[in-house]
């Protein structure tokens, strides 16, 4: 069961940034073509980047509504709770349902930087966007209520090399993580085979920033074209999908043979799945090694024991299967203010969940590994 001392520790959530993270922070330069909230002609608020709507204004901060009120977007600031925005209404919210702290992604810039990655003409100012996020999080977000948020970085994925200046330069500020694409192949980077991310992946493993991998950062699951324009409910059901194939490309890659100080956390994807797959790739491993160009000596399911952590919302299988994934490997979410999100109920839908587990296992899950994963000890 749900020990009543536990902090509980969501490693997914989300904030929708409020319309001056970049405004205030941008070079003169930058500001009128940075992103900035413009008032549409149908009233609606919309993010505009270098003259162009970005797309992306709160996807799916639903939080508080009922299900049948529930959309992709909510089009305006004043249709979300305050808590999306603010942070002094964010630790509100987090204390109504009972979560003690918090590591949220990014929302106007996508899961890992996909906005400005995709829509930026103006390298300069991609990095310098990055940066103002980047800033905005560890000297706004996370400094107004020390303990109560965990700092999450971008970097300009597009650029390995200043992607490693900005990782050196958060880490110096207090950064705890970096967000980044799950499957960089599928979005048209090197894939995790090659040595192209090398000097990323050292910068973070020298820091012990783990890499925060978000379902969807990597492009969306395969689905039906009628799924994807009208019943996109396929796609959210297989997003975990995309978790499965960074797995097994990580597992089979030379990452964490080369790295063996990094960690990675695979975010929003369950846990469910995970005996299976490591039951799989082990099998895979153990009859196809010798003659493909893979490690031959460590077991995949032991790499994931020392490197990976799985993370669940409400993942009634997942905990059942918790001793073939491993307790100390998994990770708990809220996903606020997105609609997997139990907000406000989400402390008593966990108590559900682990009702049959012990308190020791459960602390684990939702409080320990967190914070020694993520280097966030709890406040004297």
């Amino acid at each position: 069961m749900l020990p009543a001392d536990v902090q509980i520790i969501s490693v997914d959530d989300h904030v929708i940034e409020h319309p001056n993270v970049w405004t205030d922070r941008l070079p003169a330069r930058y500001k009128e073509i940075g992103p900035r909230i413009v008032r549409q002609p149908d009233g609606n608020d919309a993010w505009v980047y270098d003259g162009e709507v970005a797309g992306n204004f709160a996807l799916n901060a639903v939080a508080g509504k009922d299900p049948k009120d529930y959309g992709l977007d909510p089009r305006r600031y004043d249709d979300m709770l305050p808590g999306c925005h603010s942070i002094h209404d964010r630790v509100k919210d987090m204390d109504l349902e009972g979560v003690w702290a918090q590591l949220c992604f990014p929302n106007m810039g996508g899961f890992a930087g996909s906005t400005f990655a995709k829509r930026s003409k103006d390298w300069e100012l991609a990095r310098l966007c990055i940066q103002a996020y980047n800033d905005f999080i560890l000297d706004e977000w996370c400094a107004a209520y020390p303990g109560r948020q965990i700092p999450l970085m971008m970097v300009p994925y597009w650029n390995v090399e200043q992607s490693v200046a900005e990782i050196e330069r958060t880490a110096a500020k207090g950064a705890k993580s970096i967000t980044f694409p799950e499957l960089p192949d599928r979005i048209g980077l090197p894939s995790w085979h090659t040595d192209h991310w090398d000097p990323v992946l050292a910068a973070a493993a020298a820091h012990d920033l783990p890499i925060s991998l978000h379902f969807g950062s990597g492009g969306l699951p395969q689905a039906s074209p009628e799924a994807n324009s009208t019943n996109i409910t396929v796609g959210i059901s297989l997003y975990g999908l995309n978790s499965m194939s960074a797995t097994a490309e990580l597992l089979l890659s030379p990452v964490f043979h080369k790295h063996p100080n990094l960690k990675v956390a695979l975010s929003e994807g369950g846990i469910g799945w995970l005996p299976y797959m490591l039951e799989r790739i082990d099998y895979v491993w153990e009859r196809h090694r010798w003659y493909n160009d893979v490690n031959k000596d460590v077991r995949p399911s032991e790499l994931f024991k020392d490197h990976i952590y799985g993370c669940f919302i409400s993942d009634n299988a997942g905990v059942f299967a918790r001793h073939l994934i491993g307790v100390e490997n998994i990770m708990f979410e809220s996903d606020y203010p997105h609609s997997d999100s139990q907000w406000p109920h989400t402390r008593k839908v966990l108590e559900e969940v682990v009702a049959d587990v012990p308190d020791h296992e459960v602390r684990l899950m939702v409080e320990d590994n967190a914070r020694r994963l993520y280097n966030f000890p709890r406040s004297a």
